[in-house]
Parts: structure tokens; C-alpha cells; sequence
């Protein structure tokens, strides 16, 4: 494998050139399949990987594929990229604000969702989740606010209650109707509990999320998983543990 100390900047190819032109750093480049090569690519704190044609010529960004079909590159992903560090965040994920659906004794398996109250695609992830918390699964669902100012309204109102789980579920069993519901509680009505929302928003961008629903658990070897959008149905077993009976 080459690396910076090894390949100065007037090496590489002119295509490579023209990325650290715009402010993208070369980490080290590798052999790939089919004559090319691969570049990991940093900007920002944010890695990619791109390849070169054998000729050097001409730059290939996204994803390869064999002639089997098998993700190429998501091997060379897992290979080259760095893993950041969540064991911290996770830690801290005890000092979140959430409400626990699904069972809450001896639970087979525990993970955390940060959702938005008006999230689309967090209310396609609690109906996906339900079966799997019928199996055993605790769900702490930990609300954030940023799509709309409602948001704040419903997600104070959710954690403001005697009993948040219920609250919660009827926000999401009427999802169709209360999405629009109007922003009758500001974060200024309820000082102490926007503050709880507020360090829900600083863990969720710990994880380096940007949109719901995120979520994220604990691996059998104590490595921390996570999965921002909507997950597929076919990746809930890995997610949560669990495999349902059929």
C-alpha cells in the first residue's frame, strides 16, 4: 500500500490532483481490482474512497461491483476507512432523555432511536419495530426537535408527562393527523425540559447524525452499531438481536 510518506502530492494522478485542489486531502491509496486503484479521501473529518482507471486518467467515484454482483467496494470500506470511536457517546446515552417502549424487564436486547416527532420515517420505523418489541426488544426512543417548530411542542409534551409511553404511543398510532398540529408549547414555556432536549441533540450529533430516524445499540463484541435513515427490513435482526419467528 502506498502512503503519504511514500507518494508525494506531484505523484499522483492529475485527477487526484485536482481534489486536493479543492480542499480534499489524500490518506493513503491502495491496489483494486481490475488494474485500479483506490484513494482514501478525507475533507472535513469525512472519509471516502474513490479509484483511478489503470491509465490514471479518468476518476471512478461510488461503488463496484463483481460479476457475481458481491459490493466490492464495501470491503475495501471496511478495510480503509477509520472506525470513529462511539464508546463515549454510548456511555452517555444513560443520561439521555427517552421513553422506553417494548419490554422493560429482562429485555432480550436494548437500542435507541433518536426520533423527531413529525419524522415520516421514524413513524415507518416504530411500526417496523413493533413486532420485534412483542419478541422482546426495548426501544429507547429518544426525542429530538428540528423539523418544524411543532416538534418542540410535542416532543416537551411527550417527556413533560406522568406517563410518557402512552403519550408517545398515541403520537405515533396518529401520526396522519397530528402531524400538522400546531406549535402550542415553546421550549421557552418549559425552560428545564428543552434543556433535556437540548443534550438529546448534542448526543445525537455525537454520533455524527444529521436526520431521523438514527439509531444505534451495542454489539455482542462491544463494538457500537449504527444505523442512520430508516433501516432496511432485512438489517432489524442484526439492528436488534432479534429474529422472528417465522
Amino acid at each position: 500500500m502506498l502512503s503519504i510518506s511514500s507518494l508525494w502530492a506531484s505523484d499522483y494522478p492529475r485527477v487526484i490532483q485536482s481534489l486536493e485542489g479543492r480542499g480534499m486531502k489524500v490518506e493513503k491509496s491502495f491496489p483494486a481490482v481490475s488494474g485500479m486503484t483506490g484513494w482514501l479521501i478525507s475533507i472535513n473529518g469525512r472519509y471516502t474512497i474513490v479509484y483511478t482507471s489503470k491509465d490514471n486518467k479518468t476518476l471512478i467515484a461510488g461503488s463496484l461491483y463483481d460479476e457475481t454482483g458481491n459490493d466490492i467496494s464495501s470491503t475495501y470500506k471496511d478495510k480503509y476507512i477509520p472506525k470513529p470511536d462511539y464508546r463515549a457517546a454510548y456511555d452517555a446515552l444513560t443520561n439521555a432523555s427517552y421513553i422506553v417502549e417494548g419490554k422493560k424487564a429482562s429485555p432480550k436486547s436494548v437500542i435507541h432511536v433518536f426520533f423527531d416527532p413529525n419524522c415520516f420515517y421514524c413513524h415507518k420505523a416504530w411500526v417496523a419495530l413493533q413486532p420485534y418489541e412483542d419478541a422482546g426488544l426495548q426501544v429507547r426512543w429518544i426525542p429530538v426537535a428540528y423539523l418544524s417548530p411543532s416538534s418542540f411542542s410535542k416532543a416537551i409534551k411527550m417527556l413533560d408527562a406522568n406517563d410518557k409511553t402512552a403519550v408517545f404511543r398515541k403520537g405515533m398510532q396518529n401520526f396522519a393527523k397530528e402531524r400538522s398540529a400546531p406549535a402550542d408549547i415553546k421550549p421557552e414555556d418549559k425552560p428545564e425540559i428543552a434543556d433535556l432536549l437540548q443534550k438529546n441533540d448534542r448526543l445525537w450529533k455525537a454520533f455524527g447524525m444529521t436526520g431521523t430516524p438514527a439509531i444505534v445499540w451495542k454489539l455482542e463484541n462491544g463494538e457500537i452499531g449504527i444505523s442512520p435513515g430508516l433501516p432496511r427490513p432485512e438489517d432489524l435482526p442484526k439492528i436488534t438481536g432479534i429474529t422472528l419467528a417465522k
